[in-house]
């Protein structure tokens, strides 16, 4: 009777870590999940507008969250070389996923939302009661005044920044506006992602910072909005956009960033954990109520979003049509 009971309660214990295993999968850092769990990697910027619309669907779905932030270029990367997948990846530029993703790790993606870049400061900024939008360029030239911008190698921001410098020389036909513009943020202001700069400019380390209306917005900061030629924000002006470009590094070389009207991208990798849910959840951001979320967090969501690529799960087909 006791190696009876004993064999039995070797099955049980073998029958519940099946049960755990079942339910049970790995996040991109190797921490177990639940089967009712959505891992999102997503851009710094996009951190309060994808927030909301996940805490909206995490309470329509019972589904457990788990987000991961950072540089948009450095999100692709750990996918690429450390081979940490998520069941959905959400980038401050839509081009990253034909750049670096497609087709290794992943088959399609989504251009989901518009967004603008501003001027953004506080009322502790020097010259802040000065600042228009006539004046701007003058005012962040000042010997002292602190301009951030994030890192063209890391974050989509950093190179619209840039770009934006380009496009303000040719609107304003200042020549050198552009070179004056870069100079004034040294090494030392430069950030990894956009969501670091907005820390810095709210705790008073820096002035001034090139970056999205929508951050700007989220973090009450004021703004000084660019000519619609000038802030990427616009698809009318995607051909003035163009004329822009920069060189930026990568790695041990460099790659040319050419201006074009902002777009948010996002998709669902391959061999993600949890691809079903990422697909409900796809359908629901893209859908009516999180385009409205995403709106009331100043983000722009397009009223139909742009695939492309294959293997688009049926959902979001369907919600894609015009």
């Amino acid at each position: 009777m006791v190696a009876m009971r004993e064999i039995r309660r070797m099955y049980s214990a073998r029958y519940l870590f099946l049960l755990l295993a079942v339910g049970c999968s790995s996040s991109p850092d190797g921490r177990p999940t639940h089967a009712d769990t959505l891992v999102v990697f997503e851009a710094a910027s996009l951190a309060a507008p994808m927030h909301a619309v996940l805490d909206s669907f995490a309470r329509r779905s019972a589904v457990v969250i788990q987000e991961e932030r950072g540089p948009s270029l450095e999100l692709a990367r750990r996918i690429t070389e450390l081979h940490r997948v998520p069941d959905v990846i959400a980038l401050a530029d839509q081009e990253v996923f034909p750049e670096l993703l497609i087709p290794a790790a992943a088959t399609w993606y989504a251009s989901f939302a518009r967004n603008r870049m501003v001027i953004a400061y506080t009322e502790n900024s020097h010259h802040a009661k000065e600042m228009t939008a006539d004046n701007w360029r003058e005012i962040l030239l000042r010997n002292d005044v602190l301009l951030g911008r994030t890192d063209p190698a890391l974050a989509p921001a950093g190179y619209r920044a840039l770009l934006v410098y380009e496009l303000a020389e040719r609107h304003y036909r200042d020549v050198g506006l552009a070179k004056r513009l870069t100079a004034q943020t040294t090494p030392k202001l430069i950030r990894g992602n956009a969501a670091e700069l907005a820390a810095l400019l709210s705790a008073g380390e820096l002035d001034y910072i090139v970056d999205y209306e929508s951050l700007a917005h989220a973090q009450h900061f004021q703004v000084i909005r660019l000519p619609a030629d000038v802030d990427l924000g616009d698809a009318a002006q995607a051909a003035m956009y163009a004329t822009a470009s920069v060189r930026v590094p990568r790695g041990k070389d460099s790659v040319t960033r050419h201006g074009a009207p902002i777009l948010y991208g996002v998709s669902i990798p391959r061999g993600a954990a949890h691809s079903a849910i990422a697909s409900k959840f796809l359908a629901f951001l893209l859908g009516p109520d999180g385009r409205a979320i995403l709106r009331r967090q100043n983000i722009d969501a397009l009223d139909t979003p742009i695939i492309a690529g294959d293997s688009v799960p049926r959902a979001l087909r369907a919600d894609s049509r015009p």
